[in-house]
């Protein structure tokens, strides 16, 4: 498995398993790694195994400690680090907005957008589930991952799901902001300045960095940033390389990307494109879940009252260490 490192304590893979199109996944370990507010375009669905994450989400401190959930919803500022001096061990599935809303559709009697309600959520079966998804993605075995991932995710909407709420852009400080976000987006590798946007926009620079926070959670320069990775991010999945990536969504140089793509994904991008490179043969051998192990699933997700706690059983070929 290949994996970047921070010091002999911190690991990460980021990655994508062909079988489960529209999901990120994510194992990790880390100890001083701490995360800049950022936001994502997919759903974050982090199930901590060990240690204890903190992270900034809408004004508060948020703290998911082993056996818990942190769970964001797209386009959400958030930041992230360690709670405890030895830091937090996790893995994570990064299911995109339509995957989700699909599942929902399936699923649940949510109407309208799905999403998740509280940011942590205390449901050590879950947690379970998530590590099988992201072992059986290690494993080639697609049936699984898919069943598991469907399982999860259902589970954590019937437990901590509601409509997200729609952006209003009816205020005029909402209707500059998403003007400005335009002018930003075209001009991703040479903005204007503050003042400059401001001026084009018929308004003062306060105004417009008080309305562009109020309404994306984060000042200009910051969303900018968050930007170019999302598109770095995309360029980098197409095969272009870093070197290139990096020029072509405005930073100067490969280590600028570097600094700020670790920064907000977790890993380089180098690392990040080899993962994601890297397609799986499903190794032979591997023990399907038997239906009525997933019927026994799909029974206790669907009851009307939380689980048990218990974590899944394991099935296929166990990891060497035997941890999730």
């Amino acid at each position: 498995m290949g994996s970047s490192r921070s010091g002999s304590a911190e690991l990460a893979r980021h990655w994508r398993y062909a079988e489960l199109p529209g999901v990120d996944l994510l194992r990790a370990r880390y100890v001083h790694k701490a995360f800049v507010r950022h936001t994502h375009e997919h759903f974050v669905i982090a199930a901590i195994a060990e240690g204890v994450e903190v992270f900034h989400h809408r004004g508060a401190d948020q703290y998911a400690g082993a056996g818990a959930l942190a769970l964001v919803n797209p386009d959400t500022p958030h930041t992230g680090r360690a709670g405890v001096p030895e830091g937090w061990r996790y893995g994570a599935v990064y299911p995109s907005p339509d995957v989700v809303a699909g599942i929902a559709a399936e699923t649940t009697t949510l109407r309208g957008t799905p999403g998740f309600v509280r940011p942590v959520l205390d449901d050590a079966y879950a947690v379970g589930l998530v590590h099988q998804v992201l072992r059986a993605a290690e494993e080639g075995n697609a049936l699984a991952a898919d069943t598991l991932l469907r399982v999860a995710v259902t589970r954590l909407l019937r437990l901590n799901g509601g409509p997200l709420p729609q952006r209003e852009v009816r205020s005029a400080g909402a209707r500059i902001a998403a003007r400005a976000r335009g002018v930003l987006e075209e001009r991703l590798i040479d903005p204007p300045t503050l003042e400059e946007l401001a001026a084009d926009l018929g308004t003062s620079s306060f105004a417009l960095l008080r309305a562009f926070r109020d309404m994306y959670g984060l000042p200009p320069h910051a969303w900018l940033t968050d930007a170019r990775v999302r598109r770095a991010r995309r360029l980098l999945d197409a095969g272009t390389a870093p070197a290139e990536a990096a020029v072509a969504v405005g930073f100067t140089d490969q280590p600028h990307l570097n600094r700020h793509f670790a920064r907000i994904v977790g890993v380089p991008p180098g690392a990040y494109q080899r993962e994601r490179k890297n397609v799986q043969d499903p190794p032979g051998g591997l023990l399907l879940p038997s239906w009525s192990w997933q019927n026994r699933q799909h029974s206790r997700t669907y009851a009307p009252t939380a689980g048990d706690g218990r974590t899944p059983p394991s099935y296929g070929t166990p990891s060497g260490s035997g941890s999730p």
